[in-house]
């Protein structure tokens, strides 16, 4: 195991001393900038957000986490080398690819110093305040790393046509809360949470002001829900996200209290897919997916 290690950590060295030999480019991350090789290959990315954005702009993905929860990421998961999982790198088969780049995100991030080692490593995530920005922020660094500013000047705009699209449908609609379920559990997410770029691009009025901005919501029940008795309610399921066995979204949402809301009441509880939102939210892909959803919804609306 010692003799594996030591391979591993001579290959990470001749790694980077050879990407130091190619052109470099100094890129905004989520941790700073950061100096790297431009056009860089083969290349390993353990955030599906990140894999979405680089495939919409035909960026080749080489090694990817396993599984990848996603239908419309399956084709890249069928040609990408496993290399680990969303949380933790499967050190073997990178030393394997010996990629010219590793990206994580925000469930791998934990993991860069360790695979600094290997590779230049780069912390893409998307989370936070201003994640549209974020969005636009890493198309424009993908772009320029991998040539491709073109196609990310192309996404971008189609993104902020999309929002544009999405705040005309909902604009006089309402307030909106956005629900979290897991198995009969229910978490509620506010404007400064991870899912509340929803508010900011729809110019979505909250419901329930002052939610937490915690990662995992506020949890609530179904007289909070009754009590705040919102417009719209837009649901993610993360059992149905990550494909857990338990009770569905519209199982637990099966209930008096919840059919008196005025959301219920006028059909206005959308059913958001929630793997695109939930796994592999910040990619370019699954925000307008999202954004679809959302106009849909609102544009049905009387």
């Amino acid at each position: 195991m010692f003799a594996n290690s030591m391979a591993g950590l001579a290959l990470g060295v001749t790694l980077i001393g050879a990407a130091a030999l190619a052109d470099d480019i100094t890129v905004q991350t989520a941790q700073g900038q950061v100096t790297i090789p431009q056009s860089p290959s083969p290349l390993a990315v353990f955030d599906l957000s990140a894999v979405d954005t680089l495939t919409a702009l035909g960026v080749t993905v080489d090694g990817m986490p396993s599984p990848s929860y996603l239908d419309y990421l399956a084709p890249v998961a069928e040609t990408a080398e496993p290399v680990g999982t969303l949380f933790e790198p499967d050190f073997e088969a990178l030393a394997r690819m010996a990629p010219g780049l590793i990206i994580v995100g925000a469930r791998s991030a934990a993991q860069i110093e360790p695979l600094s080692q290997l590779a230049p490593t780069i912390d893409m995530s998307i989370w936070g305040d201003d994640q549209i920005g974020q969005v636009h922020a890493r198309l424009a660094a993908y772009g320029e790393i991998f040539g491709h500013e073109a196609e990310a000047s192309a996404l971008a705009n189609a993104l902020d046509d999309k929002i544009a699209q999405a705040a005309a449908a909902a604009d006089g609609k309402g307030n909106g809360l956005i629900l979290l379920t897991n198995g009969g559990k229910m978490s509620a997410y506010g404007a400064d949470s991870r899912f509340g770029w929803i508010h900011h691009a729809l110019n979505l009025p909250e419901a329930q002001p002052g939610l937490s901005s915690e990662t995992h919501g506020q949890g609530v029940s179904f007289e909070f829900l009754a009590e705040v008795d919102p417009d719209w309610l837009l649901v993610i399921d993360r059992g149905a996200a990550i494909g857990q066995a338990g009770e569905a979204a519209q199982a637990t949402l099966d209930n008096k209290l919840v059919a008196g809301t005025k959301a219920a009441r006028n059909g206005h509880i959308v059913y958001l897919d929630a793997g695109r939102i939930y796994v592999a939210g910040g990619g370019v892909q699954s925000m307008m997916g999202t954004l679809d959803e959302l106009i849909a919804a609102f544009s049905d609306a009387d």
